[in-house]
């Protein structure tokens, strides 16, 4: 599960997270490390722009609080990756600054949130890259200790062994 902080002004036209030159860096972040949108559930703290794009306000994440809970709740992930300051501040208060915290894991009730720079701050200060590119392959090694490796695909040349029948005596 991926939680930002609010729909820019892409989102709110398209109706889906992370869809404008942030998004598409996520896409590459999310591609580095062997996963896609798909793979993931993205959402954000804010269910709306706020006017102007300003930064959200306390009320405005406390009203919106009840939807994440229930998408939380249905999603039920293993590993939330929590992307710039004002979700942080949200999703784990009091931990300390996105700058101080980010790449390390913090298990809340048996989930590991992992807090990230969000990719549009990457985009303006590209300093931050290395570090959110650093950020992401943690949590592919987290996720590689956490589950099971997947089955190898079966060779199409090779056909299964035929079961052995049971042969039953004549007498």
């Amino acid at each position: 599960m991926i939680v930002g902080e609010a729909p820019g002004a892409n989102e709110d036209l398209q109706g889906h997270p992370f869809v404008g030159a942030a998004g598409k860096l996520l896409d590459t972040l999310l591609a580095q490390i062997g996963l896609s949108r798909q793979d993931v559930f993205v959402t954000n703290v804010l269910k709306c722009r706020p006017p102007m794009n300003r930064d959200p306000m306390p009320n405005e994440a406390e009203a919106c609080l009840p939807y994440l809970r229930q998408q939380f709740a249905l999603v039920r992930p293993k590993a939330v990756l929590v992307l710039g300051r004002h979700a942080l501040e949200r999703m784990l208060p009091g931990v300390g600054g996105i700058s101080r915290v980010h790449g390390q894991i913090f298990m809340r009730s048996g989930v590991a949130f992992m807090p990230c720079y969000h990719p549009a701050a990457a985009l303006h200060n590209g300093a931050l890259l290395a570090d959110l590119q650093r950020d992401f392959d943690r949590v592919r090694e987290y996720l590689d200790r956490l589950l099971p490796p997947p089955a190898p695909e079966p060779d199409p040349a090779v056909s299964p062994p035929a079961a052995e029948q049971e042969q039953l005596p004549l007498t």
